[in-house]
């Protein structure tokens, strides 16, 4: 396997988590989103991903190569293919319920504050420094003023009782996005403390952006 990446990409940071739960080894290859106007958009890259985004996973199968996107298909592709470690629970309402924590981050939070929304707000619409702090900061505790009270009803030692899931993998990288946006978190003592639990598991010491060949 081939993991498509930057270390400081949430999508890729939670990918990196699932291939380490499930004791899987992938070639990392950097993908800088800065450098020479973001490598994303170069054409070779395009051909992975048109969307011009990390992660991309390439795998095999029967056929040859071939290539995934989108970090929550990846780890759910991952989930089915190499089920050790499982990062759903087994019940069909618990992993609903997982699933809409997950994708709370992934899908409601994560778009509103990633680099390409920040670069448009700065680029395209003259949004100042100060402004496109307010913004990012806004959107991260309007979603985790809502995940903090999920978490007050499912949550033990992880987002879900006490087994690591997906909504963990989804998680831990948009905290420590927030944290370096410079987001007062002490209002959200779930969501902390499950963070805490997490960063204590060798699995998400090793996936952390620092920890990555590319960190800079």
């Amino acid at each position: 396997m081939k993991l498509y990446g930057y270390w400081r990409s949430s999508a890729a940071y939670r990918v990196r988590i699932a291939l380490n739960l499930k004791q899987l080894t992938a070639e990392h290859i950097s993908v800088h989103l800065v450098k020479n106007g973001g490598e994303q958009h170069s054409k070779d890259f395009e051909k992975l991903n048109p969307q011009h985004l990390v992660p991309a996973l390439v795998d095999n199968n029967n056929q040859g190569e071939f290539c995934l996107t989108q970090s929550l298909a990846i780890i759910e592709y991952l989930e089915e293919k190499y089920p050790q470690q499982a990062i759903l629970p087994a019940n069909i309402e618990d992993k609903a319920i997982v699933r809409a924590m997950a994708q709370s981050i992934a899908c409601e939070i994560h778009p509103l504050d990633n680099l390409r929304v920040l670069q448009y707000l700065v680029n395209e619409m003259g949004v100042d420094e100060s402004k496109k702090m307010d913004w990012y900061h806004h959107w991260i505790h309007l979603g985790f003023n809502a995940l903090e009270s999920q978490l007050s009803l499912h949550a033990g030692q992880y987002c879900f009782g006490d087994q690591v899931t997906l909504a963990d993998i989804c998680l831990v990288p948009q905290v420590y996005n927030a944290q370096r946006f410079n987001v007062d978190l002490q209002a959200y003592p779930h969501i902390m403390r499950v963070w805490q639990n997490c960063n204590k598991l060798d699995d998400f010491i090793q996936a952390a952006p620092e920890q990555q060949d590319d960190a800079c």
